[in-house]
């Protein structure tokens, strides 16, 4: 059996500041493979399992922590992508093939949250983040339409733009329209900046300020992803922001960790 070496060479510090982060006896494990193209984690504490997408092959799949195994969640997913939980604990999907944002509900039926804005249909919702005060904040860079692989080819009917879902009324309205392809989004965790993954041109990751709530201005380059490009990412407690970064070969894939004064920490 091969063993993995303590600390994991996996691990790269760049910034001294990552050591905090680096357990000594903790390694990178793969917990699967066999899916095609994998997205969208979101794990279920409370009933300790991991679901995640499975773009090409139209599945959910779902990772149980206790026995290690992986099964079917949802077959057909609509080419769901990104993921989410609500406040009460609901999942919240990007569908690619129905170009759509939905619920499931605690009795597994689905709820559709959004398909249309001012008349016409979503391209692709790609990820999805919920803030505290339950509204939905999604992105649609339409991916999914541009190829049969990852949903169904189509034309689109709207710019490519990030939108917010009002947790009262359920309109939606969009906050960024200056984005090529926005991609993987997340809050600080006060929720004062939102940060935004543009994975067409420039390459980055752009941060903007909170106001009232619910509009963003300033916004501003956080972090340059060139030669390759961020995808999906979260923060954590301390403010760092962990991100996917592939697609620019050997030197650059992996998953990175952002100090949020932008510096990279380690990878």
């Amino acid at each position: 059996m091969l063993q993995t070496p303590y600390p994991d060479p996996a691990l790269t510090v760049i910034d001294e500041r990552f050591e905090r982060y680096i357990i000594g006896n903790a390694a990178v494990e793969q917990l699967w493979t066999g899916a095609h193209w994998t997205e969208g984690p979101v794990w279920f504490g409370d009933h300790r399992c991991l679901l995640f997408s499975d773009i090409p092959n139209n599945r959910i799949l779902r990772w149980e922590e206790e026995t290690g195994q992986v099964n079917v969640f949802r077959k057909p997913s609509n080419f769901a992508n990104g993921q989410t939980r609500d406040r009460q604990g609901r999942l919240i999907t990007c569908e690619h093939q129905t170009r759509r944002v939905t619920r499931t509900e605690y009795d597994g039926s689905v709820t559709v949250l959004l398909d249309r804005f001012q008349g016409n249909r979503l391209n692709a919702p790609n990820d999805v983040v919920v803030k505290s005060d339950g509204s939905i904040w999604f992105t649609d860079p339409g991916y999914g339409i541009l190829f049969d692989y990852e949903g169904g080819r189509a034309d689109f009917e709207l710019a490519t733009a990030v939108y917010r879902i009002d947790p009262n009324t359920g309109t939606a309205n969009v906050v960024i329209d200056d984005m090529d392809r926005p991609n993987g989004l997340c809050f600080s965790p006060d929720e004062s900046i939102l940060y935004v993954v543009d994975s067409g041109e420039p390459k980055n990751i752009r941060a903007y300020e909170v106001v009232d709530g619910y509009k963003l201005k300033n916004g501003r380059e956080f972090a340059g992803m060139e030669p390759g490009t961020a995808d999906g990412m979260r923060m954590d407690e301390n403010g760092n922001l962990w991100t996917s970064a592939g697609w620019g070969g050997t030197d650059f894939n992996g998953v990175r960790c952002y100090d949020p004064d932008g510096t990279v920490l380690g990878k």
